[in-house]
């Protein structure tokens, strides 16, 4: 990997979204909606306390996460499209 979030952020890669609904009906493409699952790429090393002291991260690379519709910017990395969020846009980690 050719990139190295920094501080708090996070390297997120979404997960693949339904092909069809439940009722079995087939999505078109033009149709889904971005998923707000992902898969922990890799982490910085967290933000810093105004004492300068390391505040850890709470997810970690391999983590399932969910995240909010409109968080992180895209990125692309080796021709792959990935996101880059702060850890706080995280709501969760699935287990």
């Amino acid at each position: 990997m050719a990139l190295k979030p920094l501080h708090d952020r996070v390297l997120v890669r979404r997960t693949e979204s339904d092909e069809k609904t439940a009722g079995g009906l087939y999505i078109p493409e033009s149709a889904k909606e971005k998923p707000s699952e992902g898969e922990v790429v890799a982490t910085g090393e967290g933000a810093r306390k105004d004492s300068g002291e390391l505040i850890d991260m709470a997810v970690k690379a391999g983590d399932t996460i969910l995240f909010g519709k409109w968080s992180g910017t895209e990125v692309t990395v080796d021709g792959e499209e990935l996101l880059m969020m702060k850890e706080s846009d995280i709501m969760g980690i699935i287990e």
